[in-house]
């Protein structure tokens, strides 16, 4: 997802914990972390990312077409041989003007 507005209007949709994720990964973008870093950078217990992940799955494919306003890499894909994720910076810049 790179449209500011789409952006704008996942951020609008989803739960207080995925806009809490999607802050946090906006406050370093271009920076893949994987999961367990993120967390606890967050304070969050281990696995609540692919919990709160799990939760949004449904709102991302009924009205996003399946799209995600963040990147995403799988163990086999990453650096680090984990889950990662992290923002561009034109996602970044579209979810701190959603959060205003």
């Amino acid at each position: 997802m790179v449209d500011r507005g789409e952006i704008a209007r996942f951020y609008d949709r989803c739960s207080d914990l995925m806009r809490e994720l999607l802050d946090a990964l906006a406050a370093a973008p271009d920076q893949p972390r994987p999961f367990p870093e993120i967390e606890d950078g967050m304070g969050w217990p281990r696995r609540r990312i692919a919990s709160v992940l799990g939760g949004v799955s449904h709102l991302r494919h009924t009205e996003f077409g399946g799209l995600r306003p963040y990147r995403f890499q799988d163990t086999k894909q990453s650096a680090s041989g984990r889950w990662e994720m992290w923002v561009d910076p034109g996602q970044a810049r579209a979810i701190h003007e959603a959060r205003r």
